[in-house]
């Protein structure tokens, strides 16, 4: 797994995610899902660049049926950016880094 990224189960998913000390967005992903293997690279860049600002996690849906299940993720690559604990947005797709950068700018902090 990438640097700056973090693995959830099903165990560890709600600690993880409610106790994160910046908004985190959770790649919904699969082995098999090439649009999931494409945004990969992305959210590799994305975890880099905006350490301290946005924590990025990944779960495979495949092995965490139940957390995909409990939020309604219906294809893959879903993502699921949360602030405090809570879902603020949903994202789905595997969009290019600068549209991605655009929809989680609310989450980031400015940049002039």
């Amino acid at each position: 797994m990438a640097e700056g990224i973090v693995t959830l189960t099903s165990a560890t998913f709600d600690e993880v995610v409610q106790s994160s000390s910046t908004p985190i967005l959770v790649d919904f992903w699969a082995e098999w899902c090439a649009p999931c293997k494409a945004i990969a690279p992305v959210l590799a860049d994305i975890a880099v660049e905006q350490v301290g600002h946005l924590a990025i996690a990944k779960l495979n849906v495949d092995d965490h049926g139940d957390i995909a299940q409990r939020f309604g993720v219906m294809s893959i690559p879903t993502l699921l950016v949360f602030d405090k604990g809570e879902l603020q947005k949903t994202l789905v797709g595997a969009l290019g880094k600068g549209r991605l950068l655009q929809e989680l700018s609310e989450f980031l902090p400015s940049s002039h």
